[in-house]
């Protein structure tokens, strides 16, 4: 029996996400467990007079191929994308993970070759085609997030379909004084950070992107980053999670880095030079987005939290690092997560996850539905 919440997020996404036009073609990837989205979207496109070019894909069989791919296979693959994200207008990336330890045997190297090699097809598609990403709810999804799967599909379909005008409206003041803000001191259990956004652009995400969404991001001055930050959710890369990451700062550059597999951390960390660096500073703003689940695409939209992510800077927010790693890193400052301050320009912003000046209560959870 078809669930008509599939019907309404395959119409945020093609309507809001992507503002899908007569005659303009979509390509949409999704792992086989997605059929049902994908069947909504397909006949929502026709609807709207779009021509749809569907994909499923699977996790075990991409394993098989990055696990042994070579150089030459990347860079034809690579030509393929490119000429094929030429010919689109727009493009929906379904996630349907059912293990999150598939890519776990996957030598890091392989995936540091296929970033690099991949780069400029992805990077064509991010900076010149409407895309949105998001997760499909499936069994090991509901595991990992501690759920059955009859209560994880439920809150996936409500924190997607959330009220997202009103988020763009309500997210409008933090966008300006970030924009307005030099220096950025955050403070928690474990925490003391200070950085720079000084003329780095700030991002407001309202459902455009990411499904779910709610985040404003901007990007460090690269070399101003001084401190310490301990995170306190999950971490998970490439299919093994970390966890209680700290990692330690001199003039942008991680100097120091632990975890409960603290040799594995830095060795990603090594994988280039911008792997050391920060590539994005940002706040979770989802107001039904509460836990960490182990899902980055969920964790970094927490309400009360933000996210301080080593690696490659985006094009939107740019501060010059460049590197194949982009590690969105979790810290909520709720009160049961041991609290914690946020200060632009030595002034308090947000206290234990909640806005305390008037222009940003409105993005408080009690004020977002």
């Amino acid at each position: 029996m078809k669930d008509s919440r599939l019907t309404e997020l395959a119409e945020v996404l093609l309507k809001h996400s992507l503002t899908i036009q007569p005659g303009e073609k979509v390509l949409i990837t999704g792992n086989t467990n997605a059929k049902p989205l994908i069947k909504e979207l397909v006949k929502k496109a026709y609807q709207l007079q779009a021509l749809p070019y569907p994909e499923l894909v699977d996790d075990e069989i991409r394993r098989l191929q990055i696990e042994e791919v070579k150089e030459e296979q990347l860079a034809l693959q690579n030509k393929w994308d490119l000429e094929r994200f030429k010919d689109i207008d727009a493009f929906v990336q379904i996630v349907g993970e059912e293990n999150d330890a598939e890519f776990s045997t996957v030598p890091s190297e392989k995936w540091e070759l296929a970033g690099r090699v991949l780069k400029p097809a992805n990077d064509y598609l991010v900076d010149n085609k409407k895309w949105v990403l998001l997760n499909y709810p499936t069994p090991g999804a509901a595991q990992k997030a501690g759920k059955t799967f009859d209560d994880f599909f439920d809150y996936l379909l409500d924190v997607c379909t959330v009220d997202y005008k009103q988020m763009e409206e309500a997210q409008r003041p933090l966008k300006q004084l970030m924009d307005q803000t030099d220096k950025v001191r955050i403070t928690a259990e474990g925490t003391d950070l200070t950085f720079s956004i000084k003329d780095i652009p700030s991002v407001m995400c309202f459902g455009e992107r990411n499904i779910p969404d709610g985040e404003v991001y901007t990007a460090p001055v690269k070399d101003s980053v001084n401190g310490t930050i301990t995170y306190n959710t999950p971490c998970p890369y490439r299919g093994v999670t970390f966890h209680d990451v700290s990692l330690t700062f001199k003039d942008g550059k991680i100097i120091e880095a632990t975890a409960d597999k603290t040799e594995e951390l830095n060795k990603i960390l090594d994988t280039d030079e911008g792997a050391r660096f920060i590539g994005e500073f940002a706040l979770g703003l989802n107001p039904k987005i509460t836990e960490p689940m182990g899902d980055i695409l969920f964790d970094e939209k927490i309400a009360g939290s933000l996210h301080f992510t080593p690696g490659e800077a985006y094009d939107e927010a740019p501060n010059g690092n460049e590197s194949s790693v982009h590690w969105d890193m979790v810290l909520i400052q709720r009160p049961e997560y041991g609290g914690g301050e946020i200060y632009f320009d030595d002034v308090l912003i947000r206290k234990d996850g909640e806005f305390v000046i008037d222009a940003l209560k409105g993005l408080n959870p009690e004020n977002l539905s």
